[in-house]
C-alpha cells in the first residue's frame, strides 16, 4: 500500500475516545503497552545504537522519534533543531508528525505539544499509528492487509496445533500456545512443542519469549505474568508483538528463497563442470583405446601356417564383433555429449566449452578414420596373405609328389648305367643292351620335363618365401646334381655300347619296338597317374568346369590308349610267338626294356581305377563350388536392398533436418519414428553379417553379383545411426533452446526458412557470405565498411567459436535468441545477493554456509576466494567477487 486514509484508521485502530476509555477502564492495557512499544521501538533504535528508556520522557525533544521514523522507513527527514528550548521540541516534534501524516496517515487528536509534554496517552497513541503505518499495514495474506492479513496469516501457521485456536488478537493468545505453535512452524528444533501443556500458560509465555528473544532476535516485549492476569490482553501489545514474528519469519522466507536461486546457479556450474569432466575422460579413453589398437591392426608380421593366419583372421573378426561396437558407441555418445554441453553453456551465458590439447570431437573423428584405414589395410593383408599361405600348400605338396615321383624313378638308375654286362654279353645281347639304353635314354627325355618343373616350383617357393625353403632347395639341388649325373652315366654307357655295337649283328627288330612302344606308353600312365592324383584348388564355378572339361577329354583319349597298348601287348605276344616258334634263347625276358606287360597291364588298371576317382572329386569340387555361388547370390541380393535402403534414409533424414513440417516437437517424433524404424532394421545387418562371415569362412574373396562389401555396408550402417542421433539431439537442443529463452513456434519457422533460403547447397550449414545475407534479409545492417566487417567478425566469433568456417543451424538459433529474448540469469542472481547481503555490501562465510546446503557453500567459497578485492571484508565476499566468479568480468 502506498496510503493510509481515513477508512483504515478506523479499521485499524480505535478511535481516540474509546482508546482513552480504554485505558482509564484498565491501567494494566497502559502497562502492557508501555512495554510492548518501548520494545518494539528499541528493537529498531538499536541499529542506529541508541535506546529510549522512558516511553513518554525520551520521544519529547523530537530526535530520537526523528531517528526511529528513519530507521524504520529507510528515508531521511529534515533536519533536526539542536536547541533544548521547547520551541526547538516542538519543532522537531512537527517534523515526526508531518513525515507521518505524509505517508497517508491521519492523525487524530495527536499534536506536537502534548508529546513535549510527556503525555502517555498521546505518546502511546502516536507510536500504535506509527507500528500500523510501517509494521502492520503492509502485511498481505490471501488478499486480506493489515489486522485481518496478519490474523489469517496466524490462523494459517497454527492450524496444524492441537488446542491452538487463534480467533483474536487478545483471549486467544493468553496460554502462549499461540505463540509457540508459530515459533514451531518455522523452526521445529527450538520448541519440543509436544511437551507443552494447556494449563500451564506462564511456562508456555514465557517459553516463547525467551527462545524469540534468544533465536529469532525478537526482544521481548510482554510479561507472560500481565498477558495471564488480565482477564483481555491488550490487543495492540498483541499486536505489535505477532508483527514481529511475522516479519521475522517472512524475512526468512525471502533469504531462503534467494539461498534456492543462488544454488540452482551453482547446481548448473557444478552439473556443467562434471559433464567437462565426463567428456576429457571418455574422450581419452575412447583415444587411448584407438592408439592401443591402430599399432596391432598395423602389424603384419607373416605367418607360416594357414592354420596360424586363420586365427588371425579370426581375431580380426572378434575385433569387429565384439570390441569395436561399444566403441562406436562410445563416440556417437561422446559427440551428443558435447553438443549437450556446448548448448547449457551457451543458455547459461557461459563461454563455449574448449576441450584439452588433442580431445577435440575433429581430433577424435581423425584419429577414428586412422583407425578404419588401419582396420581396411589389415583385412586385406590378411586375406591376400591366406592366399598366399594357400599358394604355397599347394606348390609345396605339388613339388614333393613330382620329387617323390622322381626319386622312385631314378632309383637304382645309376648303377644301371655303372654295369658292365656288355662285356660278356654275346653280339644279340650287345644289340638288346643297345636298343634298352636307346629307350632309357627316350625315358630319360620324357622325365626332363619334370625335373624342370620340380626346379620352376622350387624357384616359385623360394619367390613367395615359403618358410620351409632350406629343405625345398637342398632336394631340389639333390634332384638336379642326381640329374646331372645320370647324363653323365648314360653318355658314357652310349659310348661303351656304341663301340661294342659294332661287333654285334643281329637285332632283335621286335623287342626294339615293343621298347620304343612301351616307354612312351608308360610313361603316359605315369603321368596320368600323376594327373590323375594331383590335387587341385578353384575359386569359381567357371574353373572347375575348366578342370571337368579336361578331365572328359582326357576321358576321350581312352579308348585310343587302350588300342596302343593292346598293340604293345601285341608285339610281346608276337616276340613270345616268334622265340617259341624259333626256340630262341632270350632267357625270357626283353633286352630291350624292363617294362614287362604285366606293369603295363597293372598301370592300365590303375588308371583306370584313378578315374572314377577323379571323377568323384570333381563332383564334389563342383557342388561345393555351387554352394558358394549361392553364398554369393545370397549375399549379393541382400546387400543391393540394403545398400540403397541406407542411402535413402540417410537423403530422408536430411530433407527432414531441413524441411519445416510441423513444430520441433512434430520433427523430433518424426525423427524418432526414423529412428525406431532404423533400429527394428538392425536384424537384417545381423543377418547378412551371418552371409559375410559364411562367405569368408569358405574363402571367396570376390562377387560379382554386387558392388557392395560389408565394409560399405558396416560404414554406412555406422554413418545412418550416428546421423539420426546427431540430427535428433539438434532438434533437441533447438527445443531446449527455444523453451529457455521463449522462442514461438513462428520464429523458430522464420528462423529455419531464412537458413534454408540462403543454404542454396542444402548442406545443413552456412558459409560466411551465406550468413551475413540471411543476417542482412532478416534486418541487420551489416555495410560493407570497416564497421560493418568488424561487427560482422564479432558476430561469427559467437556462432563460430571454433573458426570451422560454416554456421549450423543450431548456432543460428543460439544467436537470434541471444538477440530477441530475455536472458534470467545475472540480475535475478545478483538481487538474491542483495537479499542475503541486507545492508551490507558483503555476504560473510559463516552466512553462506547457514543458507546454502554444504557441498554447494564450500562449492561457492572456493570459486569466490580467488577474487576478493584488496578491500574485502576478512572472511567475506563482496558484490564485486560474487558477480565476477559467477559469471565473469564480461558478463556483469
Amino acid at each position: 500500500m502506498d496510503h493510509y486514509d481515513s477508512q483504515q484508521t478506523n479499521d485499524y485502530m480505535q478511535p481516540e475516545e474509546d482508546w482513552d476509555r480504554d485505558l482509564l477502564l484498565d491501567p494494566a492495557w497502559e502497562k502492557q503497552q508501555r512495554k510492548t512499544f518501548t520494545a518494539w521501538c528499541n528493537s529498531h533504535l538499536r541499529k542506529a545504537g541508541t535506546q529510549i528508556e522512558n516511553i513518554e520522557e525520551d520521544f519529547r525533544d523530537g530526535l530520537k522519534l526523528m531517528l526511529l521514523l528513519e530507521v524504520i522507513s529507510g528515508e531521511r527527514l529534515a533536519k533536526p533543531e539542536r536547541g533544548k528550548m521547547r520551541v526547538h521540541k516542538i519543532s522537531n516534534v512537527n517534523k515526526a508528525l508531518d513525515f507521518i501524516a505524509s505517508k497517508g496517515v491521519k492523525l487524530v487528536s495527536i499534536g506536537a505539544e502534548e508529546i513535549v509534554d510527556g503525555n502517555v496517552k498521546m505518546t502511546l497513541g502516536m507510536i500504535w499509528t506509527i507500528i500500523l503505518r510501517f509494521a502492520i499495514q503492509d502485511i498481505s495474506v490471501e488478499e486480506t492487509s493489515a489486522k485481518e492479513g496478519l490474523l489469517l496469516w496466524c490462523q494459517r501457521k497454527t492450524a496444524p496445533y492441537k488446542n491452538v485456536n487463534i480467533q483474536n488478537f487478545h483471549i486467544s493468545w493468553k496460554d502462549g500456545l499461540g505463540f509457540c505453535a508459530l515459533i514451531h512452524r518455522h523452526r521445529p528444533e527450538l520448541i519440543d512443542y509436544g511437551k507443552l501443556r494447556k494449563d500451564d500458560p506462564l511456562t508456555n509465555l514465557n517459553t516463547a519469549f525467551d527462545v524469540a528473544e534468544k533465536y529469532l532476535d525478537i526482544p521481548k516485549m510482554l510479561d507472560a505474568e500481565d498477558i495471564v492476569g488480565t482477564a483481555r490482553p491488550d490487543e495492540k501489545a498483541i499486536m505489535t508483538y505477532v508483527s514481529s514474528f511475522y516479519h521475522a519469519f517472512s524475512g526468512a522466507q525471502k533469504a531462503e528463497t534467494a539461498a534456492n536461486r543462488i544454488c540452482k546457479v551453482l547446481a548448473v556450474n557444478q552439473e556443467n563442470e562434471q559433464l567437462m569432466e565426463d567428456y576429457e575422460k571418455l574422450a581419452s579413453d575412447l583415444l587411448e583405446w584407438i592408439r592401443r589398437t591402430i599399432p596391432w591392426l598395423e602389424n603384419r608380421a607373416p605367418e607360416n601356417t594357414m592354420h596360424a593366419m586363420q586365427q588371425k583372421l579370426e581375431d580380426f573378426r572378434d575385433y569387429r564383433r565384439l570390441h569395436k561396437p561399444p566403441k562406436v558407441q562410445e563416440k556417437c555418445q561422446l559427440e551428443i555429449n558435447f553438443n549437450t554441453l556446448q548448448t547449457k553453456l551457451r543458455l547459461s551465458n557461459r563461454p563455449a566449452f574448449m576441450p584439452s590439447e588433442g580431445r577435440m570431437v575433429s581430433d577424435i573423428n581423425n584419429a577414428w578414420g586412422c583407425l578404419e584405414q588401419a582396420e581396411k589395410g589389415y583385412e586385406e593383408w590378411l586375406l591376400n596373405e591366406i592366399r598366399r599361405l594357400e599358394r604355397l600348400d599347394h606348390l609345396a605338396e605339388k613339388f614333393r609328389q613330382k620329387a617323390s615321383i622322381h626319386e622312385a624313378w631314378t632309383d637304382g638308375k645309376e648303377a644301371m648305367l655303372r654295369q658292365k654286362d656288355y662285356e660278356t654279353a654275346t653280339l644279340s645281347e650287345i644289340k638288346a643292351l643297345l636298343k634298352k639304353h636307346e629307350a632309357f635314354e627316350s625315358d630319360l627325355a620324357a622325365h626332363q620335363d619334370r625335373v624342370e618343373q620340380i626346379a620352376a616350383i622350387a624357384q616359385e617357393l623360394n619367390e613367395l618365401d615359403y618358410y620351409d625353403s632350406p629343405s625345398v632347395n637342398a632336394r631340389c639341388q639333390k634332384i638336379c646334381d642326381q640329374w646331372d649325373n645320370l647324363g653323365a652315366l648314360t653318355q658314357k654307357r652310349r659310348e661303351a655300347l656304341e663301340r661294342t655295337e659294332k661287333l654285334l649283328e643281329t637285332i632283335d627288330q621286335l623287342y626294339l619296338e615293343y621298347a620304343k612302344r612301351a616307354a612312351p606308353f608308360n610313361n603316359w600312365m605315369e603321368g596320368a597317374m600323376e594327373d590323375l592324383q594331383d590335387t587341385f584348388i578353384v575359386h569359381t564355378i567357371e574353373e572347375i568346369q575348366g578342370l571337368t572339361t579336361a578331365h572328359e577329354q582326357f576321358k576321350a583319349t581312352l579308348p585310343d590308349a587302350d588300342k596302343e597298348r593292346l598293340a604293345i601287348l601285341g608285339i610281346h605276344n608276337e616276340v613270345s610267338k616268334i622265340v617259341q616258334t624259333y626256340h630262341v634263347n632270350m632267357a625270357g625276358t626283353n633286352p630291350y626294356t624292363t617294362i614287362t606287360p604285366q606293369e603295363i597291364n597293372g598301370k592300365w588298371d590303375h588308371v583306370r581305377q584313378l578315374v572314377p576317382r577323379r571323377d568323384q572329386a570333381l563332383t564334389e569340387e563342383h557342388a561345393r563350388q555351387q554352394h558358394n555361388e549361392r553364398l554369393r547370390k545370397q549375399f549379393a541380393t541382400q546387400a543391393n536392398v540394403i545398400g540403397p535402403w541406407i542411402q535413402t534414409k540417410m537423403e530422408e533424414i536430411g530433407r527432414i533436418s531441413i524441411e519445416m513440417h510441423g513444430t520441433l516437437e512434430d520433427q523430433l517424433s518424426h525423427l524418432r519414428q526414423y529412428e525406431k524404424s532404423i533400429v527394428n532394421y538392425k536384424p537384417k545387418i545381423d543377418q547378412l553379417e551371418g552371409d559375410h562371415q559364411l562367405i569368408q569362412e569358405a574363402l571367396i574373396f570376390d562377387n560379382k553379383h554386387t558392388n557392395y562389401t560389408m565394409e560399405h555396408i558396416r560404414v554406412g550402417w555406422e554413418q545412418l545411426l550416428t546421423t539420426i542421433a546427431r540430427t535428433i539431439n539438434e532438434v533437441e537442443n533447438q527445443i531446449l533452446t527455444r523453451d529457455a529463452k521463449g522462442i514461438s513456434q513462428e520464429q523458430m519457422n522464420e528462423f529455419r526458412a531464412s537458413f534454408n533460403h540462403f543454404d542454396r547447397d542444402h548442406s545443413g550449414t552456412l558459409g560466411p557470405e551465406e550468413f551475413k545475407a540471411c543476417l542482412i534479409s532478416l534486418g541487420y545492417d551489416i555495410g560493407n565498411d570497416p564497421q560493418g566487417e568488424a561487427e560482422f567478425a564479432r558476430i561469427m566469433s559467437i556462432v563460430d567459436p571454433n573458426r570451422l568456417g560454416v554456421v549450423t543451424f543450431q548456432a543460428f538459433v543460439d544467436f537470434m535468441s541471444r538477440e530477441t529474448a530475455d536472458t534470467d540469469t545475472a540480475d535475478q542472481v545478483m538481487a538474491s545477493f542483495k537479499i542475503l547481503a541486507g545492508d551490507k555490501n558483503y555476504i560473510t562465510v559463516d552466512e553462506l554456509r547457514r543458507e546454502l546446503p554444504p557441498d554447494q557453500a564450500e562449492y561457492c567459497i572456493a570459486r569466490m576466494a580467488p577474487y576478493a578485492g584488496p578491500d574485502s571484508v576478512p572472511g567475506a565476499l563482496d558484490y564485486m567477487s560474487f558477480s565476477t566468479a559467477l559469471y565473469g568480468e564480461s558478463d556483469l
